[in-house]
């Protein structure tokens, strides 16, 4: 049986080396595994197994990988100069040089004569010792800074540059290797637990991030010398500031271990989660149990809250099942039905925003249960939660159901909708609400708010409750009079931008609207109030006579824009969803003439749209809310996690990009950068929206100021993702102009598109029938022929120099000119980019067009051409002058008029490069009849 193992195993082994050969790695790493798998441990050849799987493993830049088999390869056969070289040239790239330099002299001691090893080990000794040299100065530098730091007695001002100066030698490889190998880790942490001055105390914090920061062994490290526990404790704190610096501290190790990069679309690495996933694991199981920790402040539980958020979804770790499986549900739904009312010892300590987050993170949780089985597991944890509170007894209880019922609702409403059909639990909540306890009445206003989320919900609330709402509006207390008109907005607007169904009679909702403005601007009222006051207006404003009427209202604009800028997740729904009706910018259902006939044949309602939501009356309202400085409430916004939220966000944006003039404001007031991160990541509309709001702001801004250092960068693949074909015609256009513009700016900016494989979507575009698309990536290609690598694209087996000849007879002026002007700019650096012009039957036809085109700026274009090719070898020349062009260039030099003299130029230039090769010889030579009776050679006349 062994023998037949070593054989098959033997057999595996040479399939791999195949496969090596042939560039297949990916199958190497499979035999080279089945191989290993199938030997016994005595195997003499085992050791030449992992040899090879490292050669791999090399080649894929997966140097850990690398490194681990080489280590069992030298197990089984100590210091084979194979894997010992192997593991040197792993050990270098990841920048450990000592113990790569340790690794080559072995190899040199072992054989002197080593011809190999020599020029690897002078160059690992150099680095080595300058490495040396700096450690020594950086370790000077450590300890001296570390004194003044640590020193509780010294000058405040000292003490925070000696941080600051840790913090930098912490984001250098050899300075964290020092901070951590020498004591200082041990001194930051007794520094945090003493430490009086905030700002020294968020340095400490930050400095532990950057040591964590892309080195998975660096943070094992750290973690093992402050301990898990420690980042909670010090995230328990009302200070803002330090709670972002440990809730930052914490996601850089997930972000670490997970191998997942800190950008917007970042995702974790596969292998390296699975390395790491008793760490990860630990962190997020430390970070549930947390969460409903009664004595943590209110906002680290919202911290906590969104590190979950941010790391269970399916694109992060995909821990959203284990946080079902341990108990998350019920803790989160204990923190839903926390109420700010309830003050006694035992109460959770909760922000304004922290049912709202948790919400959000419900949520998240569910839209990651991808199976009909953990989602009914999901939906019967929390019905065991609800009913629990339901079976006790007191008031208190039922009042937490109602609480946490309604964030269901404000999240996965789905599983808020099951919750509230089941029986008897919307007669409990109308029940409360007709009691006398103001605190019941306002809870229960506030889920039937949340209830009514459709329109056959809303019927049959307003047969149900709509009484109950009435009086409660006549409630002596503000809290629930803004709750009860909260909900009467709600019913009031269930026709939704319908102008013929009003639920209520004829100006009802103006009424309710100028209710709402009081509790937005009354002075001395407390942010729920305005909160409540800004929800009611986001169901009335769908009704086009509460825009007209809110838009004229200077100050209450303003209300609602200062009440944005507080950045309260709670004030996000009733802000975003005004700003979003007030520009019309939801979503509209396309209305086919031919449905509008069949439906008024079979007498149906058909929605009728408002006058004053006429282009006009919307154009107006975006210029007045961009002017009353709307973008600084965006940016404010946009910092949810709610991806529903983003969505509504990137709509208003790309709504106010729409308007040329206004574009100028986004980028001043910081829209740029959300814009961008929310193009990457979000809802597919959320994330269009935002890109097509990017395009415009390309278009019209010079990109150098609109996108300035590494934005110009980014903001290429959201614009890229709209290159596709389930996106508009005018999202294309937009997107290609916007490259366009992008792709004239620097190298850099051509090779991100060519990285982002853009050119080909690009070049896609110049087929399109529709003349304004073939123009917008004619005159896109053109700017991208100015990189070196576009060049040696069109080099290569392709039809693309074919395509532009074709192109440069278009009709289009516009598209003409772009094809000729890539030409020019191919034909001036590439000799076969020339050659590739004779490849086209009709070539000298499409010469013909261009350099006696009517067009001047076409025939200047068409010259050069003519002079590139002519310029580039002689085999090229001579093609092109033995036909007509010839004489074509020389009717060109009797050129007179002073606008073409650029023209007349160039075609001078022309034949010039024809006499350097002989072809053609200038008047008045000698033998000069002879010489022209040669098929290939040809004389100018003497003028």
């Amino acid at each position: 049986m062994v023998v037949v193992d070593l054989e098959e195993a033997n057999s595996y082994k040479e399939k791999g080396n195949k496969a090596y050969q042939l560039g297949d790695f990916n199958d190497a790493i499979v035999f080279y595994q089945k191989a290993i798998n199938l030997s016994p441990s005595d195997n003499k050849d085992l050791s030449v197994y992992y040899k090879n799987l490292a050669a791999v493993y090399l080649k894929l830049e997966k140097f850990e990988e690398a490194i681990e088999v080489c280590n069992k390869s030298l197990e089984l056969l100590p210091n084979d100069p194979k894997a010992l070289f192997r593991r040197v040239q792993a050990l270098e790239q990841m920048e450990r040089f000592e113990e790569a330099y340790r690794d080559a002299r072995q190899i040199l001691n072992d054989d002197p004569n080593s011809k190999l090893i020599q020029p690897v080990l002078e160059r690992l000794h150099k680095v080595v010792q300058e490495r040396a040299n700096q450690n020594a100065q950086l370790s000077t530098k450590v300890d001296s800074m570390s004194k003044i730091a640590f020193d509780i007695a010294a000058d405040k001002e000292k003490r925070e540059t000696a941080m600051n100066n840790i913090m930098v030698l912490a984001r250098e490889n050899a300075g964290s290797d020092l901070i951590i190998n020498t004591g200082v880790l041990q001194q930051l942490r007794r520094l945090v637990k003493i430490e009086k001055n905030k700002e020294i105390l968020i340095s400490a914090v930050r400095i532990l991030g950057e040591l964590c920061k892309h080195n998975p062994e660096k943070t094992l490290k750290v973690l093992k010398v402050v301990g898990v526990p420690w980042f909670l404790e010090i995230l328990d704190t009302n200070y803002e500031q330090e709670v972002n610096a440990a809730q930052y501290c914490i996601q850089t190790i997930l972000n670490t271990f997970s191998g997942m990069e800190k950008k917007p679309d970042g995702k974790p690495n596969t292998d390296m989660c699975k390395k790491y996933q008793n760490e990860i694991n630990t962190l997020l199981t430390y970070l549930v149990t947390a969460v409903n920790n009664r004595m943590i402040s209110g906002l680290a539980r919202d911290a906590i809250v969104e590190l979950l958020m941010k790391n269970i979804h399916y694109d992060a770790l995909n821990w959203a099942e284990q946080l079902v499986e341990i108990g998350g549900v019920e803790r989160l739904m204990e923190c839903a039905s926390e109420l700010e009312e309830y003050k006694y010892e035992s109460a959770m300590n909760i922000t304004p925003s922290t049912r709202t987050v948790v919400a959000v993170c419900l949520s998240r949780v569910y839209e990651n249960m991808y199976y009909d089985a953990a989602r009914e597991k999901f939906i019967s944890r929390v019905e065991a939660f609800i009913k629990d509170k339901l079976l006790t007894p007191d008031i208190e209880s039922k009042v937490r159901a109602t609480v946490a019922i309604t964030s269901l609702l404000r999240g996965p409403i789905d599983v808020g909708n099951t919750i509230i059909a089941k029986e008897g639990i919307m007669e409990m909540i109308l029940v409360m609400a007709n009691t006398d306890d103001e605190l019941q009445q306002k809870v229960a206003c506030e889920c039937i708010v949340a209830a009514a989320s459709k329109m056959d919900k809303a019927k049959a609330i307003i047969s149900q409750g709509l009484g109950i709402l009435k009086n409660l509006y006549k409630s002596s207390s503000d809290a629930v009079r803004v709750r009860a008109l909260v909900g009467l907005c709600k019913l009031g607007s269930s026709g939704g931008t319908d102008a013929a169904l009003k639920p209520f009679q004829e100006g009802s909702n103006l009424k309710l609207a100028e209710a709402c403005r009081k509790f937005l601007l009354h002075p001395g009222k407390k942010q729920d109030l305005r909160k409540w006051a800004a929800e009611g207006l986001s169901y009335l404003t769908l009704d086009a006579e509460v825009k007209e009427k809110l838009i004229d209202d200077k100050p209450a604009l303003q209300a609602l824009i200062e009440l944005a800028k507080t950045g309260d997740q709670s004030v996000l729904y009733g802000v975003i969803t005004t700003l979003v009706n007030l520009v019309n910018a939801y979503e509209k259902q396309e209305v086919l003439p031919e449905m509008v006939e069949l439906a008024k044949f079979a007498k149906h309602h058909i929605p009728e749209e408002h006058e004053l939501d006429d282009h006009d009356f919307v154009t107006k309202r975006i210029q007045i809310l961009a002017k009353e400085g709307v973008t600084t409430a965006l940016v404010a916004l946009s910092k949810t996690e709610s991806n529903n939220s983003k969505e509504l966000i990137s709509r208003v944006f790309n709504a106010i990009c729409s308007d040329q003039e206004l574009r100028g404001i986004v980028v001043q007031q910081g829209g740029v950068k959300v814009l961008i991160k929310m193009a990457l990541n979000g809802t597919d509309k959320g994330k269009r929206h935002a890109a097509q709001a990017l395009s415009r702001i390309a278009i019209t801004i010079n990109p150098e100021v609109a996108f300035p250092g590494q934005r110009a960068l980014e903001v290429i693949r959201p614009l890229l993702s709209l290159l596709h074909p389930d996106c508009t015609g005018l999202e294309n256009f937009e997107a290609l102009m916007g490259l366009c513009n992008i792709a004239q700016m620097n190298e850099s900016a051509r090779s991100r598109i060519l990285k982002e494989e853009g050119l080909g979507r690009i070049e896609n575009y110049m087929y399109e029938d529709h003349l304004m698309l073939c123009r917008a990536a004619t005159q896109c290609v053109t700017n991208m022929c100015f990189s070196p690598e576009v060049v040696k694209i069109y080099e290569g087996p392709n039809d693309k120099i074919k395509m532009l000849l074709a192109l440069c007879a278009d009709e289009d002026l516009e598209t003409c000119l772009a094809a000729s002007g890539a030409l020019a700019i191919l034909t001036s650096t590439s000799e076969k980019c020339c050659a590739k012009i004779f490849e086209m039957k009709s070539w000298l036809e499409a010469i013909h067009n261009l350099v006696a085109n009517l067009n001047k700026d076409i025939q200047y274009r068409g010259v050069i051409i003519v002079r590139n090719v002519i310029s580039s070898t002689k085999e090229n020349a001579e093609k092109l002058i033995e036909t007509d062009v010839l004489e074509i260039l020389m009717a060109l030099l009797k050129i007179e008029e002073d606008y073409k003299l650029d023209v007349k130029k160039v075609a001078e230039e022309a034949l010039k490069e024809a006499e350097k090769w002989g072809i053609i010889r200038p008047p008045n030579a000698e033998d000069l009849e002879e010489q022209a009776s040669t098929s290939k050679i040809v004389e100018l006349e003497d003028e």
